[in-house]
Order: structure tokens, then sequence, then C-alpha cells
């Protein structure tokens, strides 16, 4: 018998961890939502001894180089989650630890799941057995080199890591289907049959909410010259007229901050412009069609404020058509696939017999379903381009939560289960097998 099936109990909560490009997610299973959402970039401030000032401004210049430069007792100061990331800090650089929805630099996500365990769970990692997600595409160095880290330093009690896609639809109940993810790196379509990934069959697309976000920052400052001021160099505002240059001061003794944190800043401004004035159009983008739609009102933090017609429709229309893509971009538009396209492609790589069961059962998740409209443009696009003898049934979460968090709010289902107690990775099996035994038991 293995020892994992000691964990059958349900007297000790096992924990769930959905590592996204975008944020952490962490909470404990069978609760309905993840207890802390942590983004994923930490704030890095090198500290070091008084050195001479010419040295000092070197060594805060020299970024690729910063062993060399700074003093044998220079020490690195750390900044995570959102209340300690938004404080203006001298100095401090922003990272994200994460490259291509896998993790990237180790050190760093070890830092944030240190805070996590004391900050946010509040308890050692040796009482509660881990189940993380991993991307679809996640590779086995990487998978072993988790796995490693979990029983070597955490010393969790079992371990188990599953693909976020297989995760989503099981937030959905079910265990068949096609999921489309649409997040913040890219746009992808994984087939999932019988809660496993058909990796042959995974297409994705870089189209995802940061091209969104670049695209909305070309169009304020350069199509429009609207200036995107974030909220910490704001002293005072006046209340101007609608399209009247914002009157506003700048806050006094602002700390000299680093261009990657003042531009996480500026993001920021920009993501909340994303999500409360874009929509998706039910059909393809036409300009006499939307310019009949009303337009919606949009206040900066400066002060500046004015209505958004047909721009908003025409900016996230790139997920479902990049050839509207401007060249500008640095991204040729016609070479990339719109999301209707992806799940045709990736059910086309599918056999025969399973695709009727993937179109009955397309799973919508990620931060850009979100958008007004994206999944009934996506379920029309689809209604156009698959057979007429298929049956297709889209499914997206009616709830905020339910689609933001589908990968977690699979893994608190999966890890309440009791048929799911003997498939973990107990700290037993892992002192015999070693840290191969992630891609035995972990499919």
């Amino acid at each position: 018998m293995s020892a994992g099936m000691l964990y059958g109990g349900d007297e000790i909560g096992a924990l769930v961890f959905d590592v996204g490009h975008y944020s952490l997610r962490v909470g404990y299973a069978q609760e309905d939502t993840p207890k802390a959402e942590i983004p994923a970039v930490v704030g890095i401030l090198e500290e070091a001894a008084p050195l001479p000032s010419s040295i000092k401004a070197d060594s805060m210049e020299v970024d690729d180089k910063k062993s060399d430069m700074t003093p044998s007792n220079a020490k690195n100061k750390y900044y995570i989650d959102t209340n300690y990331l938004h404080v203006a800090r001298r100095g401090m650089e922003v990272t994200s630890y994460m490259k291509d929805g896998m993790i990237e630099d180790w050190d760093l996500f070890e830092k944030v799941l240190d805070y996590t365990y004391a900050k946010c769970i509040q308890s050692k990692s040796v009482f509660h057995p881990v189940l993380m997600s991993e991307a679809p595409w996640n590779v086995r160095q990487k998978r072993e080199k988790l796995t490693e880290l979990m029983f070597e330093k955490y010393e969790v009690p079992a371990f188990f890591l599953v693909k976020n896609a297989v995760l989503a639809a099981f937030a959905n109940g079910r265990a068949t289907g096609i999921v489309v993810d649409s997040g913040a790196t890219h746009t992808s379509a994984v087939p999932v049959q019988d809660g496993f990934v058909l990796s042959q069959a995974i297409v994705k697309s870089p189209l995802g909410g940061d091209y969104i976000t670049m695209q909305c920052k070309n169009f304020l400052q350069q199509e429009s010259e609207i200036e995107i001021v974030p909220p910490y160099m704001i002293g005072a505002k006046e209340a101007v007229k609608e399209r009247e240059k914002a009157r506003w001061t700048q806050k006094k003794n602002l700390p000299e901050v680093t261009q990657s944190w003042h531009n996480y800043m500026t993001k920021k401004v920009v993501q909340d412009f994303q999500a409360s004035v874009l929509q998706v159009c039910e059909t393809p983008y036409d300009e006499k069609t939307v310019s009949s739609i009303p337009t919606v009102h949009y206040e900066f933090p400066n002060g500046y404020h004015q209505d958004f017609g047909s721009e908003r429709f025409l900016i996230p229309e790139a997920l479902f058509d990049p050839s509207v893509v401007p060249m500008r971009a640095g991204m040729v538009g016609n070479t990339m696939l719109g999301v209707g396209h992806i799940v045709t492609t990736s059910v086309g790589m599918c056999d025969v017999d399973v695709r009727p069961s993937l179109y009955g059962s397309v799973v919508v998740t990620g931060g850009n379903s979100f958008l007004q409209g994206f999944p009934e443009r996506l379920n029309r696009d689809l209604s156009v381009r698959i057979p007429s003898s298929m049956r297709l049934k889209l499914i997206s979460a009616n709830g905020c939560a339910e689609r933001r968090f589908g990968a977690w709010i699979g893994g608190s289902i999966l890890a309440s289960i009791g048929t799911f107690q003997q498939m973990w990775i107990s700290s037993q099996e892992y002192k015999e097998g070693g840290k191969g035994q992630v891609e035995r038991k972990c499919p």
C-alpha cells in the first residue's frame, strides 16, 4: 500500500497552488476561492554598505554585473504582494520569475513560497500536502526541480503536479473537453481526454492580455496623445472638462524610482482601462456596426476623461482576427491564429472519434475571457468554422471567480476527492524513487 494513502483523512488540509504568469493563487482544498492571489513579480532592492558616491552610482546602473560591482556584504531586500510592491522605493527593480508560463527564476519563486507560507497560510509546510498546477508544455527538468524543491526544502508530506487545463476542465465538471485559456502571455487551446492532456494537439498563439495591454498603450499614447500617469505620481488634480488637458501636480519628495517599477505601475493603469472600456464585437469588426453602439466614459488617474467608441472594439478584435493587428506592433498580424482558428486547428489534430466530445465541451478560462462579449464571439466564430454535423457547447462560468480561478478551483475539487488520495507522491515514495517519481505518477 502506498504511503500516499495516509492522506485520506480530511483533518489536514491540502494546499492548492495555481502558478500563472500574471499571479500565483493559493488556498486550501475544498474551499471555493483561493485564500490569496499574489502578483507573479517581485520587487528587488539591493542594499549595500555605504560607498563613495561614484561607486554607488555605478552599482545602481550596472544590472548584469551586480555581483562584481556590489560589495560582498550587499544584501537584497525582496518585496512581495501588492501592498509592498505598490510603494515607491528608490532603486527597487521589478522582475517576474515566470517565462512562457513556466518557472524561470527559482530563487525568486522560493521567496514567494516562503512569503506564502509565512503570511497567507500562516502554517508550516510540513503539515500540508501540496497540489500544484503547471503549464501543459512544462518540461521534465522543471517538473523534477519543482518536486525536489517541495520535498527537500519545504518537506511537504505529499505532492502532486497537474496540468492547469485539466484542472480548468474539472472545475467545469468535465474530464474531456477542449480548454481555451486566454491569459497574460498567450492564448492556448488544450484538448483534454479523460483527465489527460493530448499534448501533440496543443496550439498556442502569442496574443494574450499583455499584447492587448501593449495595443492599448500604443493607442492611448501615440494615436490619442493621452498621458498615462500612475497614481503614485499624483499629488493633486483639478476637475477638467471632457477631452481637456489634465491639470495635476506631482507629489513632492518622490523617491527616484527605477524604470521597471514605473513601467509596472503604468501597466496597472492601462490594465484598468482595458478591463473597464474594451469590448469584443459579437460579429467580426465592422466600423459601421460599432459606431451605432453607445460609447463608454473613462477617467484616468490624472483627471483626464473622455468617451471611447469604435476603438474599444478594434483593440480586442486582434484576439479573434489577427489581420487587424497594425504592423507597427512589431508582429506580422497574418501569421498568427485567432482564438476560433486555434480551437479548430487543435481539434483537427486529434483523433476523429474524440472530436465530437471536444466540441461538446469547449471550456473558456483565463483573464481575457472577462472581456465583455468574449465567450459569445468565440461561440459565433466556432459555429461558422466547425462541420454542421458537430454539436457545439461552450462552457464559460458566469461567476467572475469561477472563470478567473478556474484551474485553482479544479485543483481544490481534485485534492478533496477520496479516490485521489492514493495518487499523491508521498515523501516515502520520494525518498525511495527520487524526483523521477513525478514523471511516473503525474501525467
